[in-house]
């Protein structure tokens, strides 16, 4: 073999080494977004100190690790840029680009609204309202509502499903449903319509405005949410009569919306983070709210709180309130109407399952924990 014939074979080998490293290199090199990169004020509709604020921190800070600095939240406390009842239409402006609140604060622009935050006391609670959005069509009702009911310029997300909320805080027990009757007392949402159908005379206020209207005499009752909000308002300060368990507000879950005109211009990747990161924060939510409004449940007693369930007699007559509600704004709105008729068969499905799957909780802690 001649030296002229032996070159290109050498050249070749060089070549095909050559480009084998390269192709390794490029295979283990990580894939970079070439997204562009945003920031993005997102105002909650809750005061600093909430637990309710620290969760859309939680759903934020999702947002913003996994978008490795790509996508930034900026999260604001309720009034850093509008009020909390002003929060969706700034959001829908372009004033904020996104925002953390319940469903139930829009109930003024279509009652409908609020089925979708604070929906009927049907036998579910808000995990099964959550599958109900995601699995059983409430995500098309709600997109429906928004988008072409009422024409608004958003995107949103329902996430994180709360545990049933209390009858409330009062100056003294209320122990049938006539101590309703002119009972001045602050609720938000189709509890409101609730509450009126009971006999109450009801004042909408935001979180931060009802302790000191509690104080003043201006309501004698008023909900809010959990323990752990409930003291940081400082309900047992000007109430020592905490009532649990009601079925006023039974399925709640928060909402995340955002700006569609800016959600849309986002990059597929991103958007699918926002979604992403509202079920995992779905998730920690519970689990967080599980934890800290048991011990600050805890807390209330040892400061001279009566913690007290709710008489049957009385969440037997918020039923009967429901019925009443439910046929008359089903009759004045056949979304309305249209939204509730598949939330009922979601229930009967699914809470029929699982009644005949699960054993009773109560049973078994009882046996557990006697006392």
């Amino acid at each position: 073999m001649t030296t002229e014939t032996a070159k290109p074979r050498s050249n070749r080998r060089s070549f095909l080494k050559v480009a084998t490293l390269a192709g390794a290199g490029a295979i283990a090199m990580p894939q970079v977004s070439r997204a562009q990169t945003v920031t993005w004020k997102f105002q909650s509709t809750w005061p600093t100190k909430d637990i309710f604020h620290e969760f859309a921190g939680d759903f934020a800070k999702r947002v913003n690790d996994m978008s490795g600095g790509r996508l930034k939240l900026d999260v604001l406390a309720a009034g850093a840029v509008v009020p909390a009842f002003q929060m969706q239409d700034a959001v829908a402006a372009g004033i904020l680009d996104g925002g953390h609140g319940v469903c139930a604060y829009w109930y003024g622009k279509n009652k409908a609204f609020s089925l979708f935050g604070t929906p009927p006391s049907l036998g579910w609670d808000a995990t099964s309202f959550l599958g109900w959005m995601n699995h059983g069509g409430g995500y098309e009702l709600y997109n429906e509502l928004v988008g072409q009911t009422l024409k608004l310029n958003l995107v949103g997300f329902l996430s994180g499903p709360m545990p049933c909320q209390p009858l409330g805080w009062f100056k003294k027990e209320l122990k049938t449903p006539d101590d309703f009757k002119g009972l001045k007392y602050r609720t938000v949402g189709l509890a409101a319509d609730l509450m009126k159908e009971m006999g109450a005379a009801v004042t909408i206020l935001a979180g931060g405005e009802i302790v000191p209207a509690l104080e003043r005499g201006v309501i004698d009752g008023a909900e809010f949410n959990n323990p752990s909000s409930d003291s940081i308002l400082g309900f047992q300060d000007v109430a020592k009569v905490y009532m649990l368990q009601s079925y006023h507000q039974a399925a709640e879950s928060f909402e995340l919306i955002f700006n569609k005109t800016k959600f849309d211009a986002l990059a597929s990747e991103q958007k699918a983070i926002i979604k992403y990161a509202a079920e995992a924060a779905s998730s920690d939510m519970i689990w967080k709210a599980l934890d800290r409004y048991s011990k600050d449940l805890d807390m209330l007693r040892s400061k001279g709180v009566n913690v007290v369930p709710t008489p049957e007699v009385i969440l037997k007559a918020q039923l009967v309130a429901w019925d009443k509600v439910l046929d008359k704004l089903s009759a004045e709105n056949a979304f309305f109407k249209k939204v509730v008729e598949s939330q009922k068969a979601w229930v009967k499905r699914t809470v029929a399952y699982e009644r005949v799957n699960t054993p009773s909780r109560e049973l078994a802690f009882t046996h557990f924990f006697k006392a």
